[in-house]
């Protein structure tokens, strides 16, 4: 009897040994306070935005806007512009690849919901892209009236000319399809930018053109879900310990809102690991679908005191604000 209660009390000690390591190792209330402010991440730049009710990855976003606050459109330079001056440290923007080899910046799959045209960049160069309206799509009122047509003719850009008016802009750039070819070209393409210029950029999209780029371009900062994956689940695994997979050295990682709980250390013990090990994080709301972010000032009150990672917004003009005032 004696020695059950002795094993007993020996597996106790250990629990609780156990228990205070896990405390001490993962409190952030032991961690010396983060003093920097939150990294702004604009998606799309200055953008209209919509609502969220019924999405599918077939969803006309520009048929459900609502009524338009300001007049930028998405994927341009001047909602680029726009962004950085009213307070954003990263400006997200998508590209396709057009017919003639180029990166085109613009979001959908198709030029039909947002153009005056029918079918895909990939049928299209970029200078007859130039010719397209993308702003005639656009409806806030299902199809009465369409605000920012004939606006938008000529202002897609190319991934050049976001380059050559941005150069020194820190850049979050998304392939949108999943072809390994456009990680290919893309890596050929930042490949002609010095190293200090492309410590501003970070690349994420679909599994292969992110593992096609990263082969060309070891020491590019990447995302894809399966480097997520390869980081996040192990760390959940081990992060207790305070180990950082190799997985997770010199990245990027999106976490879900929902997500964070699970992350040892969140928030500022994770963000010193992330920091230590070169690589950026950014929280989205919500469980991560259909890029949502942080978009009210109310919404802010959700993240932890003093959060001084990244912040996934689509509404930089009402968020960037709210710490310029502090």
């Amino acid at each position: 009897m004696n020695k059950r209660k002795k094993i007993l009390k020996r597996i106790i000690i250990t629990l609780l040994i156990l228990g205070v390591f896990l405390f001490l190792n993962n409190s952030s209330l032991l961690t010396l306070e983060r003093n920097d402010k939150p990294l702004l991440l604009a998606h799309r730049g200055m953008a209209q935005t919509f609502h969220m009710e019924g999405i599918t990855g077939e969803t006309c976003t520009a048929e459900r806007i609502y009524e338009p606050e300001h007049n930028f459109l998405e994927n341009t330079i001047p909602s680029m512009e726009a962004a950085f001056e009213a307070g954003a440290d990263v400006v997200e923007l998508d590209i396709q690849l057009t017919k003639d080899g180029q990166f085109a910046v613009f979001h959908d799959w198709t030029l039909d919901c947002r153009t005056n045209a029918k079918g895909n960049t990939r049928e299209y160069t970029m200078e007859e892209l130039k010719k397209l309206d993308i702003g005639y799509g656009y409806t806030a009122d299902h199809g009465k009236t369409h605000p920012f047509r004939g606006k938008g003719v000529g202002m897609m850009p190319s991934l050049d000319e976001v380059m050559k008016e941005f150069p020194k802009g820190n850049l979050l750039i998304h392939i949108k399809s999943n072809d390994s070819l456009e990680g290919v070209k893309l890596a050929e393409y930042l490949s002609m930018f010095p190293a200090d210029r492309l410590e501003k950029i970070a690349v994420y999209g679909g599994d292969n053109p992110i593992a096609a780029l990263k082969e060309e371009m070891p020491g590019m900062r990447v995302m894809s879900k399966a480097t997520l994956k390869d980081c996040l689940l192990p760390y959940i695994g081990t992060g207790w310990t305070g180990y950082v997979p190799n997985a997770c050295k010199n990245t990027q990682v999106h976490i879900p809102e929902s997500y964070t709980k699970l992350m040892w250390g969140w928030p500022n013990k994770f963000l010193n690991r992330m920091d230590d090990a070169g690589t950026r994080v950014i929280i989205v709301a919500g469980d991560g679908s259909w890029s949502e972010g942080f978009d009210k000032p109310e919404d802010l009150k959700r993240l932890p005191e003093s959060y001084s990672g990244g912040i996934w917004t689509n509404r930089i003009e009402l968020i960037a604000p709210v710490y310029k005032k502090e």
